[in-house]
């Protein structure tokens, strides 16, 4: 931003000027990425949609494009349990998951060996294996998923959210990386329930389907714009926000920070929660993913709206 100038987050007319421009350019973008066709559901959802919502600090939503076309979370899912973890079990989750990037791929097993069965961090898919598993702990999968989904619906504020069965059902039969990945946690003593139960819990988590809408309302209390503080507290959402920078895009994750400069966390199904600390909760969807498994059109969106609004946190203007 040059000296003088004013950032379009300060002028909503502006700020909705320009995110329309980049909806609209970016829904006709040619190169749109590959979906994640090694997920069965997933490899039929039409790359040609494009949808973004923003939540502002006064209360004011803003939909653009499929903002309201329902998609899988999948790993986005991610930084709700480690909310609901840290809020049950505090820092003795760290004794069984790291908080370290990772440079593997997000469903690789080599960092699980070299760390002997410790995850790198909660975001890699062993680590959010982990971390389901732990909110089992002394209850029925059912009980664990329910607890799940209510964080969502409360921190969205929307009861009309639910888990695509069919879906979960797709991953649990093709998900052979994420079952070696369990069965390796087992082995090594990090997996305190049979495989197939914090598994099958796992997959109905990545199952969640959300709209931009819903996702930008959810990620609300990250950002410190909802009322609900009983959801996390504000140490924990410091952590949540400080790992979903470092490691919310896997492999991607430093090229993210670079880019686009605040917090954020992703998953296959194109979709990705972003936070500016008490400025904005964002959501942006469209399928079409990059060579780190995020998705490509979504990332791009996010970096020109954070160099307009001047968001990023290392900026200095």
């Amino acid at each position: 931003m040059t000296s003088g100038c004013t950032p379009i987050a300060d002028d909503p007319d502006a700020l909705v000027a320009k995110l329309t421009e980049i909806v609209d350019r970016l829904r006709v973008a040619p190169d749109r990425g590959k979906v994640a066709d090694y997920i069965p559901e997933l490899a039929c959802i039409d790359p040609h949609q494009f949808g973004l919502s923003i939540c502002l600090c006064d209360g004011t939503q803003m939909n653009f494009g499929d903002a309201e076309t329902p998609f899988s979370i999948q790993s986005v899912s991610k930084a709700f349990t480690l909310a609901i973890a840290l809020g049950r079990f505090g820092e003795g989750l760290w004794r069984r998951v790291g908080r370290e990037p990772s440079s593997n791929a997000f469903n690789s097993v080599v960092d699980l060996e070299l760390e002997k069965g410790k995850p790198r961090n909660p975001f890699v898919n062993a680590g959010a294996i982990v971390v389901t598993d732990e909110i089992m702990a002394g209850r029925a999968p059912r009980d664990a998923l329910a607890e799940i989904l209510w964080f969502v619906r409360t921190a969205a504020g929307d009861n009309a959210i639910y888990i695509d069965e069919a879906l979960a059902k797709s991953e649990k039969v093709t998900g052979h990386r994420n079952w070696s990945l369990a069965h390796f946690l087992k082995s090594s003593g990090n997996l305190k329930h049979e495989c197939d139960l914090s598994l099958g819990t796992y997959f109905h988590q990545c199952a969640i389907e959300m709209n931009c809408v819903q996702l930008a309302r959810a990620g609300r209390f990250l950002a410190g714009l909802s009322a609900k503080d009983e959801l996390v507290s504000t140490s924990h959402v410091r952590s949540i926000n400080a790992l979903m920078m470092t490691c919310g895009h896997y492999d991607g994750s430093g090229e993210f920070a670079y880019r686009v400069g605040f917090p954020g966390k992703s998953g296959v199904g194109g979709g990705i929660m972003a936070v500016v600390p008490g400025k904005a909760s964002i959501a942006v969807w469209s399928p079409g993913l990059n060579e780190y498994g995020n998705s490509k059109l979504g990332t791009i969106a996010l970096e020109e709206l954070s160099l307009a609004a001047v968001w990023s946190v290392f900026s200095v203007n």
